[in-house]
């Protein structure tokens, strides 16, 4: 087998936020510029053949209403953005893994996904919807939640640098997320990431950094991890650390860019082949081969309940109902098997 390494480049962005879908282009230009920049930089000694931007790169969820987010910032995918995205994936014969936007799709209307494409130099290659949506505040919907959904939740790519697949941002607090992309077949995990202050990239919360580190060497495999580099003007009320890493199979922090808001590259390699090995030779710390799937029965029962009408959009409100009731059925189970709770 021909041997697989490459340079991956973690890509964050301070951009002002688009307010309508003519406004994203000229973050769709920066991003652009940014790729030539990473492959320039890298030219020399190792070449990027995976570029990742962050969360909202594309645009945020900066109106409060599902409604407000359809009618000035959804769009289809395919849309100018990823074409643009694939010309420059077939110049440089890379990949890119986009930045999210919010879409909008012809089978669920009515509703908006926070969604991220891998795009390579035929195209789009896999689209990830946010699973785990960061709420009360977020009112996109997670595809787990729409009736009648069908497409892959946890879709990972097959290319020639290796087996990609993502999850964003809030999806990382979450190790089943990121444990069924390794299922999937994932060898490079990405992480799209907008993470805010105070659960950044310092101490005393390093949260991005503890997290990156954990679902890397839990699931043996590569982190590329782009997160928002957003100066508090850009995106308010909250602050933007950036802190965008690469990490490796062990959990070694392979590069990341200093912590605070502003545009970074930061680039490092990805050895698929000596991943490859290790996964086929190693015995111990091999957390997938040795996971007890049935031990765990808090699996057995659902947790976060199902809306109960799709015909009422998402809202704060209505998030923070769906919480309490997630919470109270916590409660619940615990008073069934007897747990005194101390």
């Amino acid at each position: 087998m021909p041997h697989i390494r490459y340079a991956a480049a973690a890509c964050q962005t301070d951009l002002a936020n688009p307010l309508d879908r003519r406004q994203m282009r000229a973050s769709t230009d920066r991003m652009l510029a940014m790729v030539d920049a990473a492959v320039a930089g890298s030219a020399p000694f190792l070449p990027v053949k995976l570029v990742v931007f962050p969360e909202f790169a594309h645009a945020a969820p900066v109106f409060p209403t599902v409604e407000e987010l359809r009618r000035r910032l959804a769009v289809p995918i395919p849309n100018e953005h990823t074409e643009r995205l694939t010309e420059k994936a077939r110049q440089h014969d890379l990949y890119i893994q986009s930045g999210s936007m919010l879409e909008e799709h012809e089978r669920w209307p009515g509703v908006v996904f926070n969604t991220t494409c891998l795009i390579g130099p035929d195209g789009i290659l896999s689209t990830y919807r946010k699973v785990n949506t960061w709420v009360p505040y977020e009112v996109h919907a997670s595809p787990h939640d729409v009736p009648g959904f069908d497409l892959p939740l946890f879709p990972v790519a097959e290319t020639p640098i290796g087996r990609i697949g993502c999850a964003i941002c809030y999806d990382w607090l979450f190790p089943e997320a990121l444990r069924q992309l390794t299922a999937n077949g994932a060898e490079i995990l990405v992480r799209v990431s907008a993470y805010m202050d105070p659960w950044g990239a310092t101490e005393p919360m390093a949260w991005w950094t503890v997290v990156n580190r954990a679902r890397a060497l839990e699931n043996v495999a590569f982190v590329v991890a782009a997160n928002q580099g957003a100066s508090l003007r850009h995106y308010p009320p909250y602050s933007w650390p950036g802190g965008s890493q690469v990490v490796d199979f062990d959990g070694r922090v392979l590069a990341e860019a200093s912590p605070g808001p502003g545009e970074r590259i930061v680039v490092a390699p990805i050895d698929v082949s000596a991943l490859r090995h290790e996964r086929a030779t190693r015995v111990g710390h091999h957390m997938p081969a040795h996971l007890r799937t049935e031990a765990y029965p808090v699996y057995r029962a659902a947790g976060y309940p199902p809306r109960e009408r799709h015909d009422v959009p998402l809202s704060f409100e209505e998030n923070g109902r769906r919480i309490r009731a997630a919470k109270d059925e916590l409660e619940r189970r615990r008073r069934a098997a007897g747990d005194p709770g101390c």
